[in-house]
């Protein structure tokens, strides 16, 4: 038998489940739009393409859709005009639950029965109806919840494997009120209906009603200790919701984005990993081990760089390394270990315990924990200046913004990892158009002409838009400065975005580009402290982690 596939928490599943429906949610995250990319348009959200995608590969031949949004107006056309599904309809829903919409629905809701009776071949069966509502399920001890925009399942397995804390579902269609009320008795067809439309649109609000006030409750709950905060590229009624979240939200608070295919989930690991880290520090504590030699590894795998930094007892630094990555993080770190073992004069096992960091972390098999790069980054910039309130840290394949509390945890943080953006990519590729090394290219633009602006951050965009300052013969000096002004106006957005206050540190080997520092020195109207372990932040926090590790 055919699911009868629905998107939205205001369709009518008890009615068609009173009808022979197997309900399910459509929410499955595709590995791409390749089908849904022939057919929509480039700007639908991600959610409207993986509809479409689904529908086209022949998963989905039974869907209800309900007018949420322009978005699923559209795809509600564009699948009606593909012609391959075998019932297709579209609830349309006011934005309020007064007098009128609930009678408007009534008859939304008795229109579907027909079409939906007339299809199945089957009557309303009341008694089915009535067992279809079920009370909805809520936690009753601390937990998390994810809020915002609907949440793909493979994204929100990737939420619940990462927390500490048991996480609720209460994002778009997850937080679907109906059956805290049963239906009452002795009613007819039509007055079964119009009390059904009440308690449809009387649900827990979505952002889409007129009046949604009541979603609340949603972070008013004592037991709550996170939120998660969830948008869809390209959709916009959540991002409203979000700033008030940001303005009074008493508990530690995430915003991720994705554009609804499961590619874009795994870019958010390293995110909701660290915010797991911050909710609770004790994820940061590996197995207890008991003390040896008393020195201590920690090894930060970055897509550029491996750094790899060893403590003694008393956490001072005995020997520091930093070499290329190379084609593989678990080959690249063993080399890195090794070379530093051979620099300290130390053997394998004279570590005691060994701290993995960085985005090939989970790559390296060798390491006892596995912590952030933001949790490291934290501690490794507490530990070299203790007055740090902010770290900056450039990356190769991402930029974040971290805000320390006062014992050098993280009070909260930002990262731009959707593209090459105002990263250390971003600069590297800039260098080999102007045919200049990153050394040249880091004291060149300390002294310009012209006050030239870079008006794309897009790599390829501001490569091209480079080529053509080239060809104009603008200066080198004048060219490297709009580069530089265009990373530190991204960075900077990052440190707003974060709050973030005196002191700045910037950490990673991005700090060594004096004509990109002094750049960001100016727009952030403050100094930054660069020490001479800039680079070796990560490596050195994951270290102090695997020296809490000893007892």
């Amino acid at each position: 038998m055919n699911k009868t596939y629905y998107v939205c928490k205001y369709t009518p599943v008890e009615l068609l489940t009173a009808f022979g429906a197997q309900c399910e949610n459509l929410n499955q995250m595709p590995q791409g739009f390749e089908l849904a990319d022939q057919i929509a348009h480039p700007n639908l959200c991600g959610f409207g393409k993986a509809l479409i995608e689904a529908v086209m590969a022949g998963e989905v031949k039974e869907l209800v859709l309900v007018n949420c949004c322009d978005t699923i107006r559209s795809v509600y056309d564009i699948l009606e005009d593909s012609g391959k599904l075998d019932f297709l309809y579209l609830v349309d829903i006011l934005h309020s639950d007064g007098t009128c919409s609930r009678a408007r629905t009534a008859v939304q809701l008795k229109g579907l029965a027909r079409a939906y009776g007339a299809y199945k071949g089957t009557a309303f069966n009341e008694e089915k109806f009535r067992a279809a509502f079920v009370r909805p399920h809520q936690l009753h001890e601390p937990y998390l919840t994810v809020l915002g925009a609907r949440m793909g399942r493979e994204l929100f397995s990737m939420v619940q494997e990462a927390m500490p804390l048991p996480v609720q579902n209460n994002s778009c269609v997850h937080n679907r009120s109906v059956g805290e009320e049963q239906p009452p008795e002795g009613l007819d067809f039509d007055a079964l209906m119009e009390w059904y439309a009440g308690e449809l649109l009387h649900q827990l609000p979505c952002m889409r009603m007129l009046d949604n006030t009541g979603r609340k409750q949603l972070y008013h709950d004592p037991n709550l200790r996170g939120i998660i905060y969830h948008t869809v590229k390209f959709c916009d009624f959540y991002s409203f919701e979000y700033a008030e979240l940001k303005q009074h939200a008493a508990v530690p608070l995430l915003k991720i984005e994705s554009d609804y295919t499961v590619q874009s989930s795994g870019q958010l690991l390293t995110r909701l990993e660290a915010f797991a880290e911050s909710i609770d520090p004790a994820q940061c504590e590996g197995k207890e081990i008991s003390m040896g030699k008393g020195y201590f590894a920690g090894i930060d795998s970055g897509s550029t760089s491996t750094d790899v930094v060893i403590l003694n007892r008393d956490r001072e630094i005995v020997t520091d390394i930093i070499l290329p990555t190379g084609a593989g993080a678990a080959i690249g770190a063993e080399r890195a270990l090794e070379e530093a073992l051979k620099h300290a004069g130390l053997e394998r096992n004279d570590i005691d315990a060994l701290v993995t960091t960085g985005y090939g972390r989970t790559a390296i098999e060798q390491g006892d924990k596995s912590i952030t790069e933001i949790t490291c980054h934290a501690r490794g910039a507490h530990y070299l200046d203790p007055e740090v309130r902010t770290v900056i840290d450039i990356g190769g394949q991402d930029s974040k913004v971290i805000r320390l509390n006062e014992d050098g945890s993280v009070a909260n943080f930002v990262m731009n990892d959707k593209c090459a953006a105002g990263t250390g990519r971003f600069l590297e590729m800039m260098a080999r158009t102007m045919e200049m090394s990153l050394d040249e290219m880091s004291v060149t633009g300390l002294e310009y002409g012209e006050d030239i602006t870079i008006s794309s951050m897009c790599t390829v965009f501001a490569e091209s838009e480079v080529v053509s300052l080239i060809a104009q013969n603008k200066a080198t000096d004048d060219i490297v400065h709009g580069l530089n002004k265009a990373v530190a106006a991204k960075t900077a957005s990052l440190a707003k975005r974060v709050g973030g206050a005196e002191k700045y540190m910037m950490t990673g080997g991005v700090s060594k580009n004096k004509g990109l520092v002094k750049t960001l020195e100016e727009r952030l109207g403050t100094e930054l402290v660069i020490s001479d372990k800039a680079q070796l932040c990560g490596a050195l926090g994951a270290a102090l982690f695997a020296a809490d590790m000893v007892k």
